[in-house]
């Protein structure tokens, strides 16, 4: 079986995302969808999935096809565990059908209409339906105590979850799934990963989880010069080989333009002498060495590099003695301490919920603890990533990119403005976009061109690859781990905390750990 594209086209008025593409997603390899964000990744799965109509061409789909959905309003009344079967959509079905007919008037016809039922619930192995969803939802972590209520009645991660699991389940033949690691901890992610790995039918995955992609995938479908390109391998191995084959273009084309230098040198010499025939060779010569144009590529990579205040602090930059933080009946931090150290660069892991950003607020003040005491050190200067944007950004302003930083310090240059919005990819009249009008992305990345701008030593990120590509995540890792100040950074990306962490604050089930290494020793050590 195989999920095959003819000759797919797709544009918005001017803009061609990518343009007459012809591939083939075969059973038993595990594509991963790439591309910065605006390339067209979303709507590519959408065109794939049959949701939205291509501009030009045709989708084939094998008959048992699953999609990771998106939308939890359209199950809130429904079982937790029926929410997971409805993953098969034909044993769904038939459940439904048959209870709905032992509600009525037991006839001869509905007799026989029960018997073909059961028939159909045989062959999709509706009898260990419920034992498989149990298993795959304890498997992606929830919890046995919501598997018999209704969606609306549990947290609303563990509902995404129960959505991952209806995409799961069923032994689809093929299985779309986009960011399904988001509302997953990095336990919960370990297990999919090995579910994926031993998964035998055609998936195609778009993640901005770099560790995820190079854990699972066999093979990168690449968006980039307006058309797919399929590449093997990982991740990492898509981009050695992507730039591989530029940097050979790029060199044909310099090699065919000096080649090119030379013949008109020739041609110019002895254009109007003797030698007529050689020159009318070097004419045709050059002719057939015109290099194509080489189509842009859409790799952008941000350049972010984070250059700490000349005011060093001292060497306690945070101490926190027994605090304690609830929200009504959620006691989500107790009798948690810390002293932070200069050059401590701490990952905060943990499930959501578990009090990861309530930490992080508490160090910068905005919130207060119930008890217990927070102290900042002598010089200490903080700057701030929050998980939620508009805490920093006021998307109701009506301020350009330009003056929103402009407002944000005084006595800066305009050139350091335009030099902060051109590392983070707004370039040119980019810099007079309305703030309002930026997607998730662009102000993720306005936030961290304010940051460039900021005296600091010491960073606080909440989450701040959410709605980063991968180039702009591998761009902020590489910063953090060069950041001569300190820094704490929540995060579920394995990848962006192996970069820079040699200390990890874990939010477990059975209480908040610190520990003393890289992430990878922590995880190993657990």
């Amino acid at each position: 079986m195989a999920v095959v594209l003819t000759n797919i086209s797709k544009s918005f008025g001017t803009k061609t995302l990518f343009e007459n593409v012809f591939a083939s997603f075969l059973s038993g390899n595990r594509y991963g969808l790439t591309g910065p964000n605006g390339c067209g990744k979303s709507t590519l799965l959408k065109v794939m999935m049959k949701v939205e109509d291509p501009t030009q061409g045709a989708v084939t789909l094998p008959e048992r096809t699953s999609v990771l959905q998106q939308d939890l309003s359209d199950f809130q009344d429904y079982r937790v565990l029926d929410v997971v079967i409805m993953g098969n959509k034909r044993l769904f079905a038939a459940f439904q059908e048959r209870d709905t007919l032992y509600e009525g008037e037991m006839t001869d016809e509905v007799g026989m209409r029960l018997g073909d039922l059961e028939g159909v619930i045989a062959e999709e192995d509706g009898y260990s339906a419920e034992s498989n969803a149990e298993m795959l939802l304890s498997g992606i972590g929830v919890e046995e105590e919501y598997f018999e209520k209704t969606m609306a009645e549990i947290p609303r991660d563990r509902q995404f979850r129960a959505l991952l699991c209806q995409a799961l389940f069923g032994n689809p033949q093929a299985l779309f799934l986009d960011e399904p690691t988001n509302y997953l901890d990095m336990e919960s992610i370990r297990w999919l990963e090995e579910f994926l790995t031993n998964y035998k039918g055609v998936l195609i995955v778009v993640s901005h989880d770099r560790h995820f992609l190079n854990s699972v995938t066999t093979h990168i479908a690449d968006i980039d010069y307006e058309t797919l390109i399929t590449y093997p391998g990982n991740y990492d191995d898509m981009v050695v080989a992507k730039n591989s084959v530029r940097s050979r273009l790029e060199g044909d084309v310099k090699e065919k333009q000096k080649k090119i230098s030379q013949l008109q040198e020739f041609v110019s010499k002895f254009r109007s002498g003797t030698r007529a025939s050689q020159v009318q060779s070097r004419l045709k010569e050059i002719e057939k060495l015109q290099p194509q144009e080489l189509k842009k590529s859409n790799i952008q990579r941000p350049y972010i590099r984070f250059l700490p205040a000349e005011k060093q602090p001292g060497k306690v930059l945070l101490k926190l003695e027994d605090l304690y933080k609830s929200f009504d009946d959620n006691h989500v931090i107790k009798k948690f301490s810390l002293e932070m150290h200069r050059g401590d660069k701490i990952g905060v892991i943990g499930n959501n919920g578990r009090g990861k950003t309530t930490l992080l607020k508490l160090i910068m003040e905005h919130l207060s603890p119930d008890q217990g005491s927070i102290e900042h050190g002598h010089n200490l200067l903080l700057s701030y990533f929050p998980q939620n944007h508009e805490e920093t950004i006021d998307k109701e302003t009506s301020n350009n990119l330009f003056d929103y930083l402009k407002a944000t310090r005084t006595n800066i240059y305009d050139q350091e403005i335009r030099s902060a919005l051109g590392k983070m990819l707004f370039s040119g009249d980019d810099a007079f976009k309305k703030v309002a009008t930026l997607s998730g992305g662009e102000t993720a990345r306005l936030i961290l061109s304010s940051m460039l701008l900021q005296d600091h030593n010491t960073l606080i990120l909440d989450e701040p690859n959410n709605h980063l590509d991968l180039e702009a995540v591998s761009a902020l890792g590489w910063a953090l781990n060069e950041y001569k100040g300190s820094c704490i950074c929540a995060s579920h990306d394995r990848d962006l905390l192996d970069r820079f962490a040699n200390k990890i604050i874990a939010f477990e089930q059975d209480g908040i750990h610190f520990f003393d290494g890289s992430l990878e020793e922590y995880l190993a050590r657990k």
